[in-house]
């Protein structure tokens, strides 16, 4: 019987085996490789493509915060500016008003009664004076009532002074300047306001 040898057969299957894993194993590092670094650089693109918008919308962002400012400036400006529209047109609304309190102080006051001081604090006025008697400040105050433009006076201090010839009545007085106008306005106002 002859007999065969069979274990160099064996060895080299093994060896080439061996090698066709090697190279498989190669193959797959090499693939797995090629997957992680094209992983890697699809993840770096889009990372750098946010890192884009990202600076795109800071820029943006920065560009619309210059124009808040801008505007908040502009209201700023605005505000001024209405202010001034709205002095000046109340200037010009109390420019007669000015006129007519003088022509009424005038045209309210009756012989015997002489005013020494005027002063104004807002639409108050302050008037001293002297009068030949007390009838006569109360004719003054009765004038000043009935006046379209001084309302409401109120007597605040009044003294009677013996000078060498006669009595004379010190007197300190307040009054509201009013307008007309602006009482028919009022009038108006709580007449649509009562029909409603």
């Amino acid at each position: 019987m002859t007999r065969i040898n069979l274990l160099p057969w064996r060895e080299e299957l093994r060896q080439e085996r061996q090698k066709q894993f090697i190279s498989l194993l190669v193959l797959t590092a090499i693939l797995a490789a090629a997957i992680v670094g094209l992983i890697h650089f699809q993840l770096n693109a889009k990372i750098d493509y946010q890192k884009a918008r990202n600076r795109y919308l800071q820029t943006e962002i920065a560009k619309l915060d210059d124009q808040i400012k801008e505007i908040r400036e502009l209201r700023k400006v605005r505000k001024s500016l209405v202010e001034r529209m709205e002095v000046i047109q109340d200037l010009q609304a109390s420019r007669p008003s000015i006129v007519h309190l003088f022509t009424e102080l005038v045209t309210t006051v009756p012989n015997g009664v002489y005013l020494k001081t005027l002063t104004q604090e807002g639409n108050t006025l302050r008037i001293t004076g002297e009068a030949e008697s007390n009838a006569r400040v109360s004719s003054y105050m009765r004038n000043l009532n009935n006046s379209e433009w001084l309302k409401d006076p109120n007597l605040d201090v009044i003294e009677i002074e013996d000078k060498k010839v006669h009595r004379i009545s010190t007197f300190v007085l307040t009054v509201k300047q009013t307008s007309p106008n602006s009482e028919k306005a009022n009038e108006e106002e709580s007449m649509g306001g009562q029909a409603q």
